[in-house]
């Protein structure tokens, strides 16, 4: 769909051709406090096509897309998911769309594209239930994932999106409790799982890698391919603290999670960038929770999954955050996890992975 507007305006002319970043940034700033959605975007295609003149300005385009889905009505947020780049801004344009309008404000305006659907993803995320709307049916399947939230799944963490900044808060975890040394680790009412009584296996159990451990390391991938960070998830015959103690890492805290809090945990994970690497979005973290699931349970060749079949193997393990004694200075994600039962029952898995800026 396309907007019909007057020829830019020569204070946006001239300031295209003096190049000026800051003042090109306050001037679009003013556009956007006056909702002149029309100059925004014909600046916006002037930027680009400076380019070609060896003028520097595709920052100010990019920043001039993002402004649009993020304030300007639906109409426009939904053509710039068409045709806007999203490179340089703080988020996908998708999530940034659908984090300020409601599905019924986008849809009238999209085409069905890969962008739509991940857009209706996100507003999904926002509590929208899309399975009978007839857009939604029709969008590519861009992500293995139902077009509302299951009644067994969390409040995910969601990005809060400003002019100028991305704000990403992690989920509310509980606070980790000291592992008695000597003495081993109880969390919750059983003893983990494969340490009798409470106290810990072997101080070194041999650790491997399957299919669950790579799911483990896939929620992070952004942070080890394209940042500092780096991750490592292993596989053990045994419980939890067999699985971190094959980390080759020293236990010293350790809590348990609910099913809700580590889906929760692991969909922020995935759908962050860590330090440096470019944020995916709250879908596809969501997606990669349900993959860690899925793959505890078996289910990674089922298509589409079943939601009761996740359901069923989230109620077959246990969850574990916990910590080394050392001082996080970035992101940090610490899960543990143990299958009391399903297919992979005897079996743990533990990740450690690190970003710092």
């Amino acid at each position: 769909m396309a907007h019909q507007g007057d020829e830019l305006a020569p204070e946006s002319s001239e300031l295209v051709e003096r190049g000026d970043l800051d003042e090109l940034t306050a001037h679009v700033n003013g556009l956007v406090a006056g909702q002149r959605w029309d100059q925004l975007d014909l600046l916006r295609q002037r930027c680009r096509l400076a380019g070609e003149r060896g003028k520097q300005l595709w920052a100010v385009a990019a920043h001039i897309e993002y402004r649009l889905c993020l304030e300007a009505p639906g109409s426009w947020a939904a053509l710039m998911l068409e045709t806007g780049t999203g490179r340089f801004a703080f988020g996908p344009l998708p999530e940034v769309a659908a984090s300020s309008h409601l599905w019924a404000e986008l849809s009238p305006h999209l085409e069905c594209t890969p962008q739509a659907a991940m857009a209706a993803h996100e507003r999904v995320l926002h509590g929208e239930d899309l399975t009978a709307d007839p857009l939604a049916a029709t969008l590519p399947e861009v992500l293995d994932l139902p077009l509302r939230l299951e009644p067994w799944e969390p409040v995910y963490a969601l990005a809060e999106y400003h002019p100028d900044r991305l704000e990403a808060p992690s989920p509310r975890v509980p606070p980790l409790a000291p592992v008695p040394r000597g003495d081993g680790a109880r969390a919750g009412r059983r003893p983990l799982a494969g340490s009798p009584g409470g106290r810990p296996g072997p101080a070194q159990a041999p650790g491997e890698t399957d299919e669950v451990s790579g799911a483990l390391e896939e929620l992070v991938s952004t942070w080890t391919a394209e940042s500092d960070g780096r991750a490592v998830a292993v596989s053990v015959r045994g419980g939890a603290l067999e699985a971190i103690s094959a980390l080759g890492t020293r236990l010293t805290q350790l809590v348990e999670l609910t099913p809700g809090t580590a889906m929760a945990i692991m969909g922020w994970a995935a759908a962050n960038g860590g330090a440096y690497g470019r944020r995916r979005g709250a879908a596809p973290g969501r997606f990669a929770a349900w993959w860690v699931v899925a793959a505890l349970g078996g289910l990674t060749n089922q298509y589409p999954l079943s939601p009761g079949d996740v359901e069923r193997a989230l109620d077959e393990v246990r969850w574990f955050a916990w910590g080394s004694g050392e001082p996080d200075t970035g992101w940090a994600l610490r899960l543990a996890v143990e299958a009391v039962g399903g297919p992979r029952v005897g079996r743990a898995w533990a990740l450690a992975a690190t970003d710092a800026a």
